[in-house]
């Protein structure tokens, strides 16, 4: 009885060993790497902005990227709805760059998805990402949620999904949670536009939060982008 019992531990032990055989760094590291084999890509975008109080039409616009931090998104006609901060729309900017810290902060069940949680702290003080938080799928090697506290424009939360392009990490939607405040009207057009009548206090509004809901209909992937695409206006 007591060698089964030892035994029993030790198929335990090596378990749990073979589950965490991966430590956090590494796992950091196979996953940027993996991410980094796209160079650019132009991707054909829909971006739906869900806010309680708008009624904001779908809108369309081609979305260029070039590694590592160059982005650029053309509306294809119509009116926009501007975002004050300038948030990022690709999850590679949410991911410090350079010499991390890494904190393994251990696995979590979300949407029975088993994930595996990572801090990532920056040990470069200079630059815009103070502070990283990303949940791993590591059975796909995918990001599937980033949190990301940055200098300048706040903590940006992203949600991912994949599908047609998972071999390349990239997504098929990504929803991003954003501040009301943040938005901007184009000038002359007033909230009439909305076609809600809206009976909140505006200091209450200014506090809502409202989701950016972005799909990607197709990507072209590393195909050389000309850098004077993200110079012109």
């Amino acid at each position: 009885m007591r060698k089964f019992s030892a035994i029993a531990v030790a198929v335990f032990c090596l378990s749990s060993f073979a589950a965490r055989a991966v430590s956090g760094e590494q796992l950091f590291d196979l996953l940027r790497k993996k991410m980094l084999t796209v160079k650019d890509y132009t991707a054909e975008v829909k971006m739906k902005i869900n806010v309680s109080y708008m009624r904001i039409p779908t809108l369309a616009g081609t979305l260029y990227f070039k590694s590592p931090d160059k982005m650029k998104l053309e509306r294809h006609g119509g009116l926009s709805i501007m975002l004050k901060k300038n948030i990022n729309l690709t999850v590679s900017n949410m991911i410090p760059t350079g010499s991390v810290t890494v904190l393994d902060m251990g696995n979590v069940t979300i949407d029975g998805q088993n994930l595996r949680v990572l801090k990532i702290i920056p040990e470069d003080d200079q630059g815009q990402i103070i502070l990283a938080k990303i949940w791993v799928d590591e059975n796909s090697m995918l990001v599937a949620r980033t949190e990301t506290t940055t200098r300048n424009d706040g903590t940006i939360k992203m949600a991912l999904q994949y599908g047609k392009y998972i071999s390349y990490a990239l997504p098929d939607k990504v929803t991003i949670d954003v501040d009301v405040k943040d938005f901007k009207l184009p000038k002359g057009v007033t909230m009439d536009y909305n076609e809600v009548r809206d009976e909140t206090p505006k200091k209450e509004t200014k506090n809502r939060k409202g989701t950016i809901q972005l799909n990607y209909i197709s990507y072209q992937i590393n195909t050389g982008i000309d850098d004077k695409v993200f110079s012109k206006k």
